[in-house]
């Protein structure tokens, strides 16, 4: 096989695999529409994906609420608007800003909670810790019997302060 006939399966290899490829899809007749369009949607989860925004998830349901969305900016409906009726649809699971309201209190204060007893508990455990270390005493009979064994030890490894 020479060098020739390699350049001529490369360019097909090449010709085959961009006969497949889709034209790109046509952003909105209007730039500031589509801007907001990616704006709000990038604000909103994907109800399939779950860790992707909506405006980064190629399912099948964030394109046709992508779609949905840019109608009503056509339509005129506010930011504000547009995100009521999601909610207001999906629940404010939708959102990844949801709002301040009693049932997401534990969603808001969860974090700060856990870090104050964290911090509670780190202070309890380091109290205990110096208080058990400071309170550790020698009797009489453990001290004598320590110097016992200290001076039972050849003279050698007295003067020898390493273990």
């Amino acid at each position: 096989m020479n060098l020739r006939h390699f350049f001529a399966i490369a360019a097909a290899c090449v010709a085959i695999g961009t006969a497949h490829a889709k034209e790109a899809a046509p952003l909105a007749d209007d730039p500031v529409a589509e801007k907001r369009l990616l704006e709000i949607s990038a604000e909103l989860r994907c109800l399939v994906c779950q860790n992707e925004s909506l405006a980064g998830s190629r399912a099948d349901l964030a394109n046709d609420l992508r779609r949905e969305i840019r109608d009503m900016i056509h339509a005129g409906k506010s930011d504000a608007e547009i995100m009521e009726f999601l909610v207001a649809r999906y629940g404010d699971f939708v959102s990844y800003r949801p709002p301040v309201k009693p049932i997401t209190w534990l969603l808001w204060g969860g974090p700060f909670l856990l870090l104050f007893i964290s911090i509670g508990l780190l202070i309890n455990f380091l109290r205990k810790r110096t208080h058990t270390v400071t309170s550790t005493e020698l009797s009489a009979q453990e001290q004598q019997r320590a110097q016992q064994l200290i001076d039972e030890l050849p003279s050698s490894k007295k003067s020898d302060p390493t273990p």
